[in-house]
């Protein structure tokens, strides 16, 4: 289902810094997050999320996460939007 919502939405961020202005916009409807990733990168991001009360939903790896973002590599964060 992951796979399926994140690979057929045309309106994503995949990415720190797109998923950051995303929430900066406050566009961002959910957020996943790949537990192997960097905590002082993600931090930022958790903190938005917590902030303006955004979902986030844990991954198990980065690789994972850009699978299911349809892209050859790894992702740390990926974000469904409201537009």
């Amino acid at each position: 289902m992951l796979d399926e919502t994140l690979k057929s939405s045309r309106n994503k961020t995949v990415g720190i810094k797109q998923t950051q202005r995303a929430l900066e916009k406050g566009i961002v409807r959910r957020v996943f997050v790949a537990k192997d990733a960097e905590q002082h990168v993600l931090r930022p991001i958790l903190e938005s999320c917590r902030t303006l009360g955004i979902e986030m939903v844990e991954i198990p790896t980065m690789i994972d996460l850009g699978k299911a973002c349809g892209i050859e590599v790894g992702s740390a964060v990926a974000a469904l939007l409201n537009e």
